[in-house]
């Protein structure tokens, strides 16, 4: 670190406006500002926007009086921005303004911590700030780009992950289009417990300002490298007393966390995080499910307290295992290792010893591994936009509001999309449509009926443009249920489940279960080769009816699994049958949350319309779905798909609620007028988003910043009745 000196200006502060509404005081944040930066002999100009991306409409904010009764509060004070320095390509600002400056920004080679310090007294004007940076210099850092043709053209990508894609899949994920460049949102809801409170000295909008700035910086590197947005919609304070059992373990907090959200949590969200003052003696910093993104029952994690930057790292390396991403380990930092980090100082994101340097980027590995979870349909839910936080309407900030035909958001968004249909939030001449999936280049409305989100596996449906809208429809799947890999697996939350795959899944491609003699010998056992579970010490014997739900024989593996790691050996059998001997091997494998995959996966089928639900055989229909409409026996008429909303999506030429009415598509000459415009919000705007340059003070910091760090080993996920 460099010495610096002390200089004083007047506070700063971007609030505009002060509404009351409903007894409620609401605060206001300029659109867009500029803040220049003196510091270690440079000079950098912050180019920054208000971040419209990070709370959603319906963003709630609850806490607990003395009583424990809960008190709710919707909206709150927005002042998070993002934006990048001012000539600095690959550059990235996350801050906050609500009291000083508080965030980080990087220029490629360094990254920069700025927090305010505390004023000499309430009447003093002038707001001092420190600035820390990392220690050592590495050369400009370009992350790799989340493209589609990064699978196929780049041959040093980790090769035990590229195995487990056949070239049929590689192929289909290179050729389909919109479940890569579509933009995804992870809905994410925030719990701070009761030691987190404690921590900003009880004060619940220090707490939840926190939270947010932290949030706020996770959606600065997952959307600047993977297309995908973090939006806050709920956050909930513990202000009287902690409610989870008090423990050491993280794991153990993580599964006592998760019964919490589904006994206490009601709300829409793809995953829930617990932030938690307590300090974990196992030296992990957090924990998270692995691929379970879109589960009530393991979308989630908690992440241990540290300074903000710290926190967004834990924060980000937990919402990445939610997303089907693995601990790497330090290593591949260097360019000749399989995974491929671009960042050979501060390391990628997903390294187990990531603690004293501030990562912002994923491996090849990582990229891959999120491909491979939304090829897989692990992330349906991550493709329905959130609507945005109410606020005064604002030209640039994506949203379509009152008074405007169109808005593609900022200058360099709309210069990838839809600049060309949309000005200043009026539709160019001759143009229907200002920008998404069902606006062509030429600013037109696609045809009713068009492909818009083609489906991504077996269990996914296409979606289709209305004829009316620039918007593809909601993403959805088929429902549980439906037959899947030419009737060897089941459809489950959006993914075929079946002993086939999962044993691909562990083991690699050339792998296969193993015959179903195994099964009915071995899992009678109660012991290590053969199983259902596992009850304090004691191995579970499988019923009957269970055999095919219990421990998983495969074929063919060989060590080591490409996912998780053993605990203990393969455990290997050989059995004679009908003249020729059958190989029936299994293993242990344990990802970082605990979950063993050595057993056959939820949803794989195990007899005539029956399916495997925790290590029991169940019949379809103890899933109390609910029915699609239908005017026959079949489901949706017999002319659709029951999507997982209990809503037909009907076949070609057919439509209807319940996929009867026929109706072919007919190509209607497009209209010729445009729309008539309401009054234009862009005037009303301008002066509020013109910004302000206004100069921090700072005082250079003499020290570097650290967190704690998290070593792990790589780990990872007909119709119905």
């Amino acid at each position: 670190m460099e010495d610096g000196n002390e200089t004083a200006v007047a506070a700063l502060s971007t609030k505009i406006r002060q509404r009351t509404a409903r007894a409620q005081q609401q605060v206001f944040h300029i659109a867009q500002a500029s803040f220049l930066i003196n510091v270690f002999g440079l000079s950098f100009i912050l180019d920054v926007h208000l971040n419209h991306d990070l709370l959603s409409s319906n963003y709630m904010e609850k806490h607990f009086n003395g009583e424990g009764r809960s008190l709710l509060s919707k909206g709150g004070e927005h002042c998070y921005y993002q934006g990048k320095i001012r000539g600095v390509v690959f550059s990235v600002v996350a801050i906050s303004t609500c009291q000083g400056l508080h965030g980080m920004f990087g220029d490629g080679n360094f990254t920069y911590l700025i927090l305010p310090l505390r004023k000499s007294s309430k009447q003093d004007k002038e707001h001092p700030h420190a600035v820390y940076r990392n220690t050592g210099l590495g050369p400009a850092i370009r992350p790799f780009a989340y493209e589609r043709t990064s699978l196929k053209q780049d041959p040093d990508v980790k090769s035990d992950v590229l195995r487990t894609i056949s070239i049929k899949r590689i192929k289909r994920m290179i050729d389909t289009k919109s479940a890569y460049d579509e933009t995804k949102y992870v809905e994410l809801a925030i719990v701070n417990d009761y030691f987190m409170f404690k921590k900003h000295h009880l004060s619940l909008t220090h707490t939840n300002s926190f939270a947010k700035s932290v949030v706020n910086l996770v959606d600065a590197i997952y959307k600047e490298q993977l297309n995908t947005r973090i939006v806050l919609v709920s956050m909930e304070t513990w202000t009287d007393r902690n409610r989870l059992v008090e423990s050491d373990d993280p794991l153990h907090m993580l599964h006592l966390f998760m019964q919490y959200r589904q006994q206490n949590m009601s709300g829409r969200s793809d995953t829930v995080h617990l932030f938690t003052g307590r300090t974990f003696l196992n030296s992990r910093s957090g924990a998270a499910f692995v691929g379970s993104i879109c589960s009530n029952a393991k979308g989630g994690g908690i992440n241990e307290y540290s300074n903000p930057e710290g926190m967004a790292v834990t924060l980000s390396q937990n919402i990445a295992q939610n997303l089907g991403m693995m601990w790497e380990p330090r290593h591949s930092a260097d360019d000749s290792a399989s995974c491929k980090c671009p960042d050979k100082w501060n390391g990628c994101i997903m390294m187990e010893d990531s603690g004293f340097h501030l990562p912002r980027t994923f491996s090849q590995c990582s990229l891959v591994e999120y491909q491979e979870l939304l090829q897989q349909g692990g992330g349906a839910c991550l493709f329905n936009k959130p609507t945005q936080l109410l606020q005064p309407p604002e030209c640039g900030n994506g949203f379509v509001e009152h008074g405007e035909e169109c808005d593609c958001g900022s200058s360099a968004e709309c210069e990838k999309m839809g600049g060309n249909c949309c000005k200043k939030c009026t539709l160019t001449h001759e143009a229907l449509c200002g920008n998404g999936l069902c606006c062509d280049s030429e600013c037109q409305l696609l045809s009713r009926g068009e492909v818009c989100r083609e489906a991504v596996n077996d269990c996914d449906v296409n979606e289709t443009c209305t004829g009316d809208s620039s918007q593809c429809p909601e993403n959805v799947h088929k429902q549980d249920g439906y037959w899947c890999n030419d009737q060897q697996g089941r459809c489950f939350q959006g993914e075929c489940k079946s002993r086939d795959g999962h044993c691909k899944y562990i083991w690699g491609p050339r792998v296969v279960s193993a015959d179903k003699h195994c099964y009915e010998k071995l899992n009678v056992e109660a012991n290590e080769k053969g199983n259902c579970g596992k009850r304090d010490s004691s191995w579970i014997r499988c019923q009957k009816d269970d055999i095919l739900c219990g421990y998983l024989h495969c074929s063919s593996i060989a060590w080591p699994p490409r996912v998780g790691e053993m605990d203990g050996d393969i455990t290997k059998v050989e059995m004679y049958k009908e003249g020729r001997y059958i190989d029936c091997s299994g293993g242990h494998v344990m990802l970082a949350d605990g979950m063993d995959l050595g057993y056959v996966p939820d949803g794989a089928p195990c007899g005539h319309n029956m399916i495997c639900l925790r290590q029991k055989c169940n019949a379809i229909r103890s899933l109390n779905l609910t029915a699609c409409p239908s005017n026959t026996e079949d489901s949706c008429s017999g002319r659709g798909i029951c999507s997982n909303m209990a809503k037909c999506v009907c076949d070609h030429e057919w439509a209807g609620s319940d996929c009867s009415i026929y109706d072919p598509l007919i190509m209607a000459p497009l209209p010729t007028e445009k729309p008539i415009p309401g009054p234009s919000a862009a005037n009303i705007i301008i002066g509020s988003i013109a910004g302000a340059i206004l100069v921090a003070s700072i005082v250079i910091g003499g020290t570097g910043w650290g967190f704690k760090p998290a070593p792990r080993r790589r780990d990872a996920a007909q119709g119905p009745i």
